[in-house]
């Protein structure tokens, strides 16, 4: 706690809200600066914060996700709004508990559904031979699908 100092009044006053994960559903909390400095606060709130996660193959590529999270993959064969599941999850850690699977976890799967269909930045694929007059330029752009995590089901 900081004492006789000038910045004590203005500490007192400042505020903020701390916002929780929305997989929690805990309304917004307010905190001021005064409490984080006593450490009261980080205490009480560190119970609550849960952290969960899945190592899941998508389309030939193994990601980290965790739930409401947003990532890009590579095309999918869904409909923008589509539900999906993914079954190839290989490892969960559930705030500490990990499970490895050989190779994937039975019965663990992820939920996600598609936002957007999008394509990446352009790739310039240039090929010279010097002194050949031989010069080729090609153009490449990677076609993603955008999905959001809902849920992580061991």
């Amino acid at each position: 706690m900081i004492k006789n100092s000038f910045l004590e009044p203005l500490l007192k006053k400042q505020v903020f809200i701390f916002h929780f994960p929305q997989h929690l559903d805990i309304p917004p909390t307010r905190i001021t600066f005064a409490s984080l400095f006593q450490k009261r606060v980080l205490f009480s709130l560190n119970f609550l914060i849960i952290n969960m996660f899945a190592i899941v193959s998508i389309a030939g590529q193994q990601f980290k996700v965790e739930e409401g999270q947003q990532i890009f993959v590579h095309r999918l064969a869904a409909n923008e709004g589509d539900s999906i599941s993914f079954d190839a999850v290989h490892l969960l850690d559930n705030d500490g508990q990990v499970t490895i699977g050989v190779p994937n976890i039975e019965g663990a799967s992820i939920a996600a559904s598609v936002l957007s269909h999008v394509k990446g930045d352009k790739v310039i694929v240039f090929h010279k031979k010097r002194r050949k007059g031989y010069r080729k330029k090609n153009g490449h752009r990677q076609s993603f699908t955008k999905i959001k995590i809902e849920s992580i089901t061991a």
